[in-house]
This record gives structure tokens, C-alpha cells and sequence, in this order.
């Protein structure tokens, strides 16, 4: 799943920010462990993402982390002050809305898409701080992987006026 066109525009506006990237094609995966052997040869930190809701005020969360990290939506929900209980997944017609992207592709670089800045995103703090070669997410599409170093991913963010909360997972 994923589009053609939307990793085409990704990519030139990568190539614009002067962000160096590295590819890796391979089949659509849904699942991290579905990936994985397509990945564990790359020198970095392969990230699994969540496109979270909160229910009280309908605001969108977007949340990035090592792929090897538990997340407890009730602990994030607390520290994001939307209340414990109230982060959900957010269905994939809102994905689709905000993102441009579905199932298995919502990741730090759909960003780009979300012109009104209306998804917040949490970063791992280990990804932008944790030393890591290149930081890897899929680039609109669930059938490739794309590494960025942390330092770019940044500068990316910053770009498409996405703050990252850092948060620590550990």
C-alpha cells in the first residue's frame, strides 16, 4: 500500500533540504516483524510508528519509536496531559485525510503531507539523541524503507513545521 507519486514528491523534497537518504526496497510488509529480515542488515535504528487519537478532543498524535520499544498509551496519554485511557488508534480514513498514506505506512516522513500541521508528533528521544547511523521509516509506501541521520530527520521535521515532542521510552 503506499503511493508511486507521493515517494516521488517525498524524495525531491528531501533532495531539496540537501537530506541524503539511503533506500531499501522490498515486499509490502504490515507488521515490524514482517520487515525485519528485510532490514537487520542496515547500520541503525528501524522504527515501528502509531497514528494515535484522543478522544476528548480529537486531536491527531503521530508517535515514533524504536521498533523494539513497548509503548503504553496510557502512560503517553498522561504524560501528553489528554488523560490516561484517552489515546486510541485513529481509523484509517483519518490516516488517509491527514497523512496521504493507510495501513502500514503512516511514519515520520508522510509528515510532509500534513500542510496544516494538524498531527502532533512524539519522537523517541533515543532516535534523535541515541548515536544511530541513520534512523529508518518507510517513505510513503509499506514496501520500501528509507534511512535518514537523526540530524536530517530533524531538519525535516522543522521543514514541514513538525516539532517533535522527544519522549523517552526507555
Amino acid at each position: 500500500m503506499g503511493s508511486a507519486e507521493l515517494r516521488t514528491e517525498l524524495e525531491t523534497f528531501l533532495k531539496n533540504l540537501n537530506i541524503e537518504f539511503v533506500s531499501v526496497e522490498h515486499p509490502e510488509v504490515f507488521t515490524v516483524e514482517e520487515m525485519m529480515p528485510h532490514v537487520e542488515h542496515l547500520s541503525g535504528a528501524i522504527t515501528k510508528n502509531l497514528f494515535l487519537k484522543d478522544k476528548k478532543k480529537k486531536g491527531l498524535w503521530l508517535v515514533s519509536v524504536r521498533h523494539d520499544r513497548q509503548v503504553n498509551l496510557n502512560d503517553l496519554a498522561k504524560k501528553l496531559g489528554v488523560g490516561s485511557g484517552n489515546l486510541r488508534f485513529a481509523d484509517e480514513a483519518a490516516m488517509l485525510e491527514k497523512l496521504k498514506v493507510g495501513q502500514g505506512c503512516a511514519t515520520a516522513l508522510a509528515l510532509f503531507c500534513d500542510k496544516d500541521q494538524s498531527v502532533k508528533f512524539i519522537l523517541d528521544s533515543d532516535l534523535a539523541n541515541g548515536g544511530h547511523d541513520r534512523v529508518y521509516f518507510h517513505p510513503m509506501t509499506n514496501a520500501a524503507t528509507m534511512g535518514l541521520k537523526p540530524d536530517d530527520l530533524m531538519k525535516f521535521l522543522r521543514e514541514t513545521g513538525h516539532e517533535p515532542v522527544l519522549y523517552s521510552f526507555d
